[in-house]
């Protein structure tokens, strides 16, 4: 029996660097093109550190300790892909393993193309992000509230 009301649970995590640069993952599902930061679904029975955990495992193949709460959505998000609600929860992470991923300089640079789905990361200065970097409007938010409390403005 379908949900009567189906909720879509994210969790999200705001890296920064030891080289102060956040952490950006240009995405393209299905010929839908966006940039976001890395984090995806709260799947049935985990809790949302655990989540977020999980997902940048299989996204960037790195281990993050998950810090303080940055955002959560507080308005109504219909997703971009189905009929569900979005509630979005950021936290700020630090890796705690190395990178193994190769670094673009320029969005939507992928690999592969002969997939419906393709990622690449990009790493942007501290001093260099704004808001318009990221195409979902709770990234925009998380990102402005992350940037309040990282260096006391907003771009």
């Amino acid at each position: 029996m379908p949900a009567l009301y189906p909720f879509n649970v994210r969790v999200y995590g705001i890296l920064l660097t030891e080289n102060r640069e956040i952490l950006i993952s240009d995405e393209q599902e299905f010929g839908t093109r966006f940039s976001k930061f890395p984090g995806g679904g709260l799947e049935y029975g985990e809790g949302l550190r655990e989540a977020l955990r999980r997902e940048y495992m299989e996204e960037c193949s790195v281990d993050i300790e998950v810090l303080d709460h940055i955002y959560t959505t507080d308005f109504y998000e219909r997703s971009y892909f189905n009929d569900s609600q979005i509630l979005s929860v950021y936290y700020r992470v630090v890796n705690k393993t190395p990178f193994q991923l190769s670094f673009k300089t320029s969005a939507f640079d992928f690999d592969l193309l002969e997939s419906d789905v393709l990622q690449s990361f990009r790493l942007v200065k501290l001093e260099d992000i704004k808001v318009d970097d990221l195409t979902f409007r709770t990234d925009r938010i998380a990102l402005e509230e992350f940037l309040k409390k990282e260096k006391g403005l907003v771009k």
